[in-house]
């Protein structure tokens, strides 16, 4: 069961990675195209400055001081941070907000090459955060805008930068989602490994959930299996889990069922079996010893007992049979009126009603109704009488005899496999099973019997078949 769980964990957590890996590639790779794509954006608006700035600066021939008057005042046009190197690399300006802003460790700059030798170097505006601590401008923050004035001079003549000198941050960031920490291809790493050590961790509560109520439901049928044919396994949920423990808790009662019944049909068996033993050997050994006359009702008596031990036998075996048999009876039609009037013509029992058909198995409703016969002959003496009624959709066949009846409280008794009314073995002899059988056989065809007082005395058994029986 542990390595169950292991697997079952573990294919969890391999389809979450495989997800998560999947997740972060196409993230990281869409996260790409749109730094791509800012990068080009923004590398041709500062070509477009830079080629502005260098027709509109002083030439190389001017004074410096010129020039950095020419340089401050476009970096306050365009609120960019600007600086600008002569041919030979030498610093000519510097906007304030350059000079600032090149000391910050992340600072970027971008260089532009003019026509006359000398270097246009133009800052990029970036701040993690926007005024007040709040979220950047260009995410919707205090100040912040989206749409084409992001990039863009706006109808006032500013450009990316809100402020003058180019201290206000971006309304956009000109390399994607560069303020957030995690937005290299290592922090996504990261990011990922949490979240899937957190999944990961959730999801083995869940999984070993499952996994338990299978162990219990194998502990149970261990225990069951070890012969404690009592234990039933708990039934927890609505899942495939749950409908497994309650099959197997029918199956259980069922087989607690049938074993309980053959020990007790063992039982009694073996026990049955020792009186008609023991009068067949006391009556071998005196068949020496007694003469010709005697000799012929000994025999008679060995003969009796043979019979009894035969149907005994025929009898324990049905029974067997019946309580293993899985499948349902043959569904053949069967006339109870004709199946009737051949089996009260042995015992010249009287026969009424009407023709009735039911499906299902002759030779088993022959032998209910023959067993029902003999009882009634046995123990309720000549006036038999058998009638075939429908009763709704189905049919009702009843045996009625006026014999001493059968208490109210006892009824139901009569049909456990060797139960017989105190007294009856004595005077009428039989093993007790011929009721239990009638039983079994009219519950194999979907029906059921009873036992009722028949009016003016005696008793009546009634065998209830369903429609399609």
């Amino acid at each position: 069961m542990k390595t169950l769980t292991l697997r079952i964990y573990l294919t969890v957590v391999a389809v979450l990675l495989l997800f998560a890996g999947v997740s972060g590639w196409l993230f990281q790779r869409h996260i790409d195209g749109e730094r791509s794509r800012t990068e080009t954006l923004l590398s041709d608006r500062m070509a477009a400055w830079a080629e502005l700035i260098q027709r509109s600066l002083p030439g190389v021939q001017a004074p410096v001081a010129e020039q950095a008057a020419a340089l401050k005042d476009w970096s306050e046009r365009l609120r960019l941070p600007l600086a600008l190197d002569d041919t030979g690399g030498r610093r000519v300006a510097a906007s304030e907000s350059y000079e600032r802003r090149e000391r910050e460790p992340m600072a970027r700059t971008f260089a532009v090459a003019l026509e006359d030798g000398r270097t246009l170097w133009v800052m990029r505006p970036w701040r993690p955060r926007g005024p007040g601590g709040g979220a950047p401008p260009w995410l919707g923050g205090p100040g912040g805008a989206r749409g084409p004035a992001a990039f863009g001079p706006g109808p006032d003549g500013g450009g990316p930068d809100a402020g003058p000198g180019g201290d206000r941050p971006p309304r956009r960031p000109p390399d994607g989602f560069g303020f957030w920490p995690w937005s290299s291809g290592l922090g996504w790493v990261v990011l990922l490994v949490l979240l899937f050590v957190a999944v990961a961790g959730a999801a083995w509560p869940v999984v070993r959930a499952l996994t338990r109520r299978l162990a219990a439901l194998k502990l149970g049928v261990e225990r069951f299996g070890a012969g404690q044919l009592s234990h039933r396994v708990e039934v927890q949920g609505q899942d495939e889990v749950a409908a497994v423990a309650a099959s197997f808790n029918q199956a259980a009662a069922r087989i607690e069922a049938l074993v309980r019944s053959h020990q007790s049909l063992l039982a009694n068996a073996s026990h049955e079996l020792r009186s008609p033993l023991a009068r067949m050997k006391m009556a071998i050994s005196m068949l020496d010893d007694v003469g010709p006359a005697q000799r012929g009702a000994l025999q008679r008596e060995i003969h009796t007992n043979i019979a009894e031990l035969d149907a005994l036998v025929e009898e324990v075996l049905l029974a067997s049979r019946l309580d293993a048999a899985s499948e349902g009876p043959q569904r053949d039609p069967v006339d109870l009126l004709a199946l009737a009037a051949e089996e009260a013509a042995r015992l010249q029992a009287e026969v009424d009603g009407e023709s009735l058909q039911v499906l299902g198995e002759e030779r088993l409703l022959r032998r209910a109704l023959r067993n029902l016969l003999e009882n009634a002959r046995r123990y309720g003496g000549t006036d038999v009488r058998v009638e075939i009624h429908r009763r709704g959709t189905g049919a009702e066949l009843r045996v009625c005899d006026r014999g001493p009846g059968v208490p109210e409280d006892l009824r139901e008794r009569i049909f456990e496999p060797f139960y017989r009314l105190p007294g009856h073995a004595e005077q009428a002899g039989g093993v007790g099973l011929g009721l239990s059988l009638v039983r079994q056989i009219a519950e194999r065809h979907g029906g059921s019997v009873r036992c009722e007082a028949r009016e003016g005395g005696g008793s009546c058994f009634v065998i209830a078949l369903p429609a399609g029986a």
